[in-house]
């Protein structure tokens, strides 16, 4: 019989609220009992002010799902898995690397679960995408990646993104890096990067990558946070059987120019699934694979100044 785990949940903004929130309900493996953030607070369960009380106050919780800004989750993460809690991650799973590594081997002597989640992989496009470029695809040509949106819609007056650990644009961009590093049948290298910069920002708000997959195949990719009104998140891949698109960020999928039926759409519920079934199984899943990218775009990306933002 599957277990029914103790959750409680660190850091309740927006998407704690419009996402996380709703899937917990949703899954009966779960049972939200705690939350803890500066600013905010849910109804019918406890609340406190931060991961610390939470923890000296929950003895009996068994699972932390932290969403959180990138920046303090390191800190967060080490304490409940020091408290013995297994730990989901929303993405960017930390704010460096090497936090994500030393994470992942602090659970492991712990006997704990680290789940590093990445929302857009369960999109319902991604694995319908990911079969048929192992099976029946043939040779990739090359792969265009368009991650586009307006950043006053999608994070109107939050002040983190645009600190170091933030990531600026790769906020969203890492999704479809996300994506792309899980239906490739190739791992991809990054040859170099412009990273668009205002004046009065530490991360860049546009980005152009040139990578390329271990078969040779071009990869590039721009993102872009000064699009609007209509968000452009998409992913062609040309292969030797045809052309494979995912648009809308994973929600739909053309093969060869035929639309694929593809139901509905599930992204936080599904990772929740999989958040239980890591803890039932006593395994993690920590895939670093999109946040280096980011990394190494930072490492050796040209920095381009462009007007202020002005927030």
């Amino acid at each position: 019989m599957k277990g029914i785990y103790k959750l409680a949940v660190v850091g309740v903004g927006k998407i704690a609220r419009d996402q996380h929130l709703p899937a917990i309900a949703a899954q009966p493996g779960f049972e939200l009992v705690a939350c803890a953030s500066r600013n905010a607070s849910v109804d019918r369960v406890r609340n406190y002010r931060d991961i610390d009380a939470l923890l000296a106050a929950e003895p009996s919780i068994d699972a932390v799902s932290l969403c959180a800004p990138p920046q303090v989750r390191y800190a967060q993460a080490l304490a409940a898995l020091e408290a013995g809690k297994h730990v989901m991650l929303e993405k960017p799973p930390g704010a460096s690397v090497s936090e994500v590594a030393a994470l992942q081997e602090i659970a492991q002597a712990h006997g704990c679960t680290l789940f590093a989640s990445w929302h857009s992989r369960a999109a319902s496009a991604v694995e319908p995408a990911r079969e048929w470029l192992a099976k029946d695809a043939g040779a990739i040509r090359s792969v265009e990646v368009r991650w586009k949106e307006d950043v006053r819609r999608w994070h109107p007056g939050q002040q983190w993104i645009w600190e170091p650990g933030g990531l600026g644009v790769f906020d969203p961009g890492i999704n479809a890096l996300s994506i792309v590093t899980r239906v490739l049948p190739h791992e991809i290298a990054l040859r170099g990067a412009t990273l668009t910069t205002p004046s009065d920002t530490s991360t860049p708000i546009a980005a152009e990558l040139d990578c390329v997959a271990t078969n040779g195949a071009p990869v590039r990719a721009v993102f872009d946070w000064r699009h609007g009104p209509v968000e452009e998140w998409d992913i062609d891949i040309d292969t030797d059987a045809g052309r494979l698109s995912m648009r809308e960020g994973g929600k739909r999928l053309s093969i060869a120019g035929k639309e694929i039926d593809l139901g509905r759409e599930r992204e936080y519920p599904a990772l929740y699934e999989q958040f239980h079934a890591l803890i039932e199984t006593k395994a993690s899943d920590v895939d670093v694979r999109p946040l280096r990218l980011v990394a190494d775009a930072f490492l050796n990306g040209r920095r381009v100044e462009t007007e202020a933002f002005g927030r």
